[in-house]
């Protein structure tokens, strides 16, 4: 039961960046891309000739969902996004990027391998 809540919650909150994102004049390619066994990416878009790969984080408790983002998320993010970019034969500018939803609002936290 809980789990199926969180997945829930979980979508509701990736529709809420989907429609940020577009807004700020990103264009969506891909939700939930998986990457074999390397992992899954939320929403891989496309801004200014920059491809974004994008890890959604949130929470309605009062824990910060910014600390799911763990440093081992992180590389199985870069991982995944290495393949996608191999897979796809792309060879342009990226970043990594994490967009954390507390209680509805909208935090866009642009190239966190910096």
């Amino acid at each position: 039961m809980r789990n199926d809540l969180n997945r829930v919650i979980g979508n509701q909150n990736e529709e809420l960046a989907i429609e940020f994102l577009e807004a700020e004049g990103f264009r969506i390619l891909e939700r939930n891309y998986y990457a074999r066994k390397l992992g899954e990416i939320d929403i891989i878009a496309l801004h200014e000739g920059v491809l974004h790969f994008i890890e959604v984080k949130s929470s309605k408790a009062d824990f910060d969902p910014v600390y799911n983002f763990t440093p081992t998320k992180l590389r199985k993010v870069i991982n995944s996004a290495q393949y996608y970019m191999k897979s796809k034969k792309l060879d342009m500018i990226f970043s990594i990027d994490l967009i954390v939803i507390r209680w509805g609002e909208v935090e866009f936290l642009e190239n966190v391998t910096l």
